[in-house]
């Protein structure tokens, strides 16, 4: 096992947080002193059947410190999936059932060890204890916690004052997530910033159950291919796990070079600095095949690769375009986005936006190496970054947009 600041340089990067810092060099230091590997949690709700990019900046980090000989833990909350995480959301979300919390389990199964060493990993389900909890325990956890401490989390804050209703059962979900870790023994949670508040629950359950508070360590929300929003299915900006390789790289190109490094640090253990070295064509290209292959295996990710470099780069794409478009503010809505129609006209590769529109629809444009068919899509335009455009068959555009 490595020694203490070896470690660090590791579990620290990525990370937003550390509460507290001296309290894990603490653990670490009594880990090596007594061989005794740490036990590190992080939970996943399976509210969803698939995994994507975003779900594994914290698996990866799990795999940071499976590395460095610690025992990982990986929760599968299928008792709080059917309570619904109120993190972030407006209104009470709507509790899934037993069944489909479970059908989606198994899927989570399936995708973490394409990361994860699976002879190394605990998997467990917070139902092995909440589920045999008796009313009388359930009473007796709840009165650890105010409610006026409740009411201090943000979106509970929020709803209150805007008059919204809050169930009470949305109360438990950070007390049960809370008492994982007494259940677990938790040497470390890691979380996404969202689940500060959840997280520091279980650092005061355990005391209140006469157990060492857990370090927390919050990871950042990855942003989606927009590079805007959290990558989230719903919005459309995302990378699955099981995506099928060519899919997997040519999104992965289609990130923002800023975006890209992010990408770098969060779902890899490559050294930034030789990232930057590179050219930002060819660090992206080695970036999308690193990631292909961490999902499909190394062959794919080469062959993903070289496709791509066939396709877009030799054939499709030629290195003069015929026109370079810039965009103004005024071209934006909101300063922000821009309809893909709207985006086709401004080219002047078509007379007109009806002849735009009518390409979108008959799939005669391509946008970063997809193909479009969307004609009331919105592009979220990145500032400097530089848009690949394929009009018809032989004609092309590229587009950017940078901040005045």
């Amino acid at each position: 096992m490595k020694d203490v600041a070896q470690q660090l340089d590791l579990i620290l990067r990525g990370a937003v947080e550390v509460i507290q810092q001296t309290e894990l060099e603490a653990k670490l230091k009594r880990s090596l002193s007594e061989k005794r590997p740490l036990r590190i949690k992080a939970g996943f709700d399976p509210t969803a059947p698939d995994l994507h990019l975003g779900h594994t900046v914290l698996i990866h980090k799990l795999k940071h410190f499976q590395d460095l000989g610690h025992n990982v833990i990986f929760l599968i909350g299928d008792f709080t999936g059917m309570i619904g995480d109120p993190t972030g959301v407006s209104e009470t979300r709507r509790a899934l059932t037993k069944e489909q919390v479970q059908e989606n389990a198994k899927t989570y199964q399936r995708q973490i060890f394409k990361i994860l060493d699976p002879e190394k990993t605990t998997i467990d389900f917070n139902s092995r204890w909440m589920g045999p909890m008796t009313a009388d325990g359930l009473i007796q956890l709840a009165a650890h916690y105010r409610v006026a401490r409740m009411m201090e989390r943000d979106d509970f804050h929020k709803r209150y004052h805007e008059q919204k209703p809050i169930s009470v059962h949305e109360f438990l979900y950070p007390l049960v997530q809370g008492y994982d870790s007494v259940a677990l023994k938790a040497d470390v949670e890691l979380g996404g910033t969202d689940q500060k508040f959840n997280l520091l629950v279980g650092r005061e359950l355990q005391r209140d159950y006469g157990q060492e508070s857990q370090v927390v360590i919050t990871m950042p929300l990855l942003e989606g291919t927009d590079g805007v929003k959290k990558m989230s299915k719903s919005v459309g900006n995302y990378i699955a796990l099981e995506d099928k390789p060519g899919e997997m790289f040519g999104k992965v190109m289609s990130i923002s070079d800023t975006l890209m490094y992010r990408y770098y640090e969060l779902l890899t253990t490559e050294d930034l600095g030789q990232a930057r070295s590179l050219h930002p064509m060819e660090a992206k290209q080695t970036l999308a095949e690193l990631i292909v292959a961490q999902y499909h295996g190394a062959e794919a990710g080469k062959q993903a690769r070289a496709e791509f470099a066939q396709k877009f780069q030799k054939q499709e794409f030629p290195d003069a375009p015929d026109v370079r478009v810039q965009l103004t503010t005024n071209d934006l809505r909101d300063g922000k986005a821009i309809g893909l129609v709207d985006l086709v006209a401004k080219t002047g590769l078509v007379p007109s936006k009806s002849e735009a529109r009518r390409l979108v629809i008959q799939g005669g444009v391509e946008l970063d190496g997809q193909k479009q068919s969307d004609a009331n899509s919105v592009l979220m335009v990145i500032p400097g970054r530089q848009y690949r455009l394929k009009v018809g068959r032989r004609k092309f555009a590229i587009v950017e947009y940078r901040e005045p």
